[in-house]
């Protein structure tokens, strides 16, 4: 008996040990396990979008549209959830692949035909100049940008060469490449560039002269300079005279004045000639 009495505590205490440890070990292991997150509703939204870049004029098809999830608060209110209320539509403005499509960015649905007629403003027109890769500077100057215009060409009144801005913040509508005929109706091997530009009827008018009496060159303007710039255009004389030294009205160069400090033993004086 007085050994079972020696052992029973002993008992008890290894119990409450392994108790312990146990309760130690699953608290420890809960503190170092990754804490469960927790999925909240996100109201995702399935939404047409576009499967591929899309310029603008173009009229939409099944399969230029395709489905995509996005985050509900995320979207526009002109979203579209089904692909077919899109099908026959006009997009007025490019749209990026995978980029949600929105009533905003079509025309509207009286309007069925695609291409730059669906893109032109009100009291606008398109008209297509050609050029190279000099006058489109390299390729850089592409759909949507804004451009001034310069032309080349001989002054009636003295005929004299001059350069002069006559169209400024143009749209371009669209750039291409078409093959030039000769004589006998056979195709040039040299491409030859066309550029589409939004003008008004007086501004075409200007433009058609332009490009028929002169040569004509592209200048790229940020897309947010709206401001006009009055020039009187320059002629060759006056590109001549550009970091030229100051004349008189003689004509002859305005003189410098030099001086030069002279010093005779311990006396010293200025001198200017």
């Amino acid at each position: 008996m007085k050994s079972t009495k020696g052992i029973f505590p002993i008992v008890i205490a290894f119990v409450i040990a392994l108790t312990g440890s146990v309760l130690t070990y699953t608290w420890i292991t809960k503190q170092r396990a990754p804490q469960e997150v927790v999925k909240e509703d996100t109201d995702a939204v399935k939404v047409a979008v576009a499967i591929s870049d899309l310029p603008w004029g173009t009229k939409l098809t099944k399969e230029h549209v395709i489905v995509a999830p996005f985050l509900k608060e995320s979207l526009p209110a002109d979203y579209f959830t089904d692909p077919a209320l899109l099908e026959g539509r006009i997009l007025i403005a490019p749209v990026n692949k995978k980029e949600p499509i929105i009533e905003s960015r079509l025309a509207p649905t009286s309007i069925t035909t695609g291409g730059i007629s669906a893109v032109l403003q009100p009291g606008k027109r398109a008209l297509a100049v050609k050029g190279d890769k000099v006058i489109g500077l390299s390729g850089l100057i592409q759909p949507g940008n804004r451009v001034d215009v310069l032309v080349t060409w001989k002054d009636p009144r003295n005929k004299r060469e001059i350069t002069k801005i006559v169209l400024e913040d143009i749209v371009v509508l669209a750039t291409g490449t078409e093959m030039e005929k000769n004589d006998k109706g056979e195709e040039n091997t040299a491409p030859v560039d066309v550029y589409t530009l939004e003008v008004t009827p007086e501004e075409g008018e200007r433009l058609t002269l332009a490009a028929t009496e002169g040569r004509l060159q592209f200048a790229l303007r940020n897309i947010i300079d709206t401001e006009t710039v009055y020039t009187r255009g320059v002629t060759i004389s006056d590109a001549l005279k550009s970091y030229s030294k100051k004349t008189t009205s003689s004509g002859k160069g305005i003189p410098v004045a030099r001086t030069v400090q002279v010093i005779k033993g311990t006396k010293s004086k200025k001198v200017s000639f």
